[in-house]
């Protein structure tokens, strides 16, 4: 296995994790790669890798880089607010896996 992709393994075990520490048992795993693989790029950031759910900016740049563009969902305050309650529903995670924090914030707007 190839460096890049050990680091994506562990991405993804990571969030499988942490998506089973806040109640989801029945994963869509196509849904979970597809987040994983979009980090490429980044996995040797490991920043870029995590979300900070106390970080209003970051909070607003997963508003507009994921919700908006990705998700295309456009209404702002619906937005926030699922984001929002991903982060609350995080909050005992202290390093926040994008991963997962994307495939939740996805699931709570449905």
């Amino acid at each position: 296995m190839s460096e890049l992709a050990e680091k994506l393994a562990k991405l993804k075990a990571t969030a499988v994790s942490q998506l089973n520490d806040c109640g989801v048992t029945d994963i869509d795993q196509d849904k979970l790669d597809g987040y994983v693989n979009s980090l490429k790029s980044m996995v040797n950031n490991k920043d870029a890798t995590l979300v900070s759910g106390q970080d209003a900016s970051e909070l607003e740049t997963v508003r507009r880089n994921f919700v908006e563009k990705k998700l295309g969902v456009t209404d702002k305050d619906k937005a926030m607010e699922a984001i929002q309650s991903v982060a609350t529903k995080m909050s005992g995670i202290r390093m926040k896996s994008r991963p997962a924090f994307y495939y939740l914030v996805q699931a709570e707007l449905g």
